[in-house]
């Protein structure tokens, strides 16, 4: 009798882990679809962008609504659910946390004030800050919300974003103008997203706030779309000031994303 040749897809235990784990992988990519969509959807539109059979997603959103993460809306259609707030909140903290060290390089090179921000929907939302040690500086709160287009980080945050999608965006938001060099149309702005893409860095030149200057990149392979940026005094943050600056961002920006991204948390 030959001996026993039996898999770990023959083990039962083995093989029920590892239903496990691929349920958990489809659940997280379906909360990820519900929030790109805006967190709203039903489950056809689900079944259509994940390509899983409406039983699977049944079965999956039942058990995420059951434990809160997902809620069932009188239309019949599912939204993400409230006890995501306190996950997300956390993780706001912890991201705002690792990245601290960063941004206190960033001000001790450049001198000026280092922000983190992230897109939260149609949003920028700033989550990390060290502030310049000069006496004139700029303040942007952490938690505070703008909208995109009026922002070097949203710009570039937006700049690997598809021209359609930018397009979608700004007709939901508006571009209302925060001072008189804010960009206020689509065609321009999609415009200086391209001009974005060529420097490898954006710039908020007065558009936020008359006599402050911006410097943002992105964080390369974050896990969430993340910028980093330095801001103060129009004439501070000069051209000769961006050519100095820039490079340091780049690298700086390079170095969260490996702690960011590091197995197991921040680097050491």
């Amino acid at each position: 009798m030959p001996p026993s040749t039996s898999s770990a897809s023959d083990t039962p235990g083995r093989s029920a882990a590892s239903g496990g784990v691929q349920s958990l992988e489809r659940a997280f990519d379906l909360l990820e679809r519900m929030a790109d969509a805006g967190g709203e959807v039903g489950l056809s539109e689900l079944s259509a962008s994940s390509g899983l059979p409406l039983p699977t997603i049944h079965r999956l959103m039942r058990t995420l609504v059951a434990c809160g993460y997902v809620r069932q809306q009188p239309n019949r259609r599912y939204a993400l659910g409230p006890r995501l707030i306190r996950l997300g909140e956390s993780a706001s903290r912890l991201l705002g946390t690792w990245a601290r060290p960063h941004l206190a390089r960033l001000v001790e090179e450049t001198g000026e004030t280092a922000n983190m921000a992230l897109l939260d929907g149609d949003e920028i939302v700033y989550v990390a800050q060290v502030p310049s040690k000069h006496s004139m500086r700029m303040f942007t709160e952490v938690g505070r919300r703008v909208l995109p287009h009026s922002t070097g980080v949203g710009k570039a945050l937006l700049a690997s974003t598809p021209d359609d999608e930018v397009r979608a965006l700004l007709a939901r938001t508006g571009m209302p103008a925060a001072t008189e060099k804010t960009i206020t149309t689509p065609d321009a702005f999609l415009a200086a997203l391209q001009e974005v893409r060529r420097l490898g860095y954006a710039v908020d030149d007065n558009e936020q706030e008359i006599g402050v200057r911006c410097l943002a990149v992105s964080v390369p392979d974050s896990p969430t779309a993340a910028a980093i940026s330095i801001s103060g005094p129009a004439g501070r943050v000069t051209e000769a000031a961006t050519e100095r600056i820039v490079p340091v961002l780049q690298q700086v920006a390079a170095e969260l994303s490996r702690t960011l991204t590091a197995s197991g948390g921040p680097a050491a």
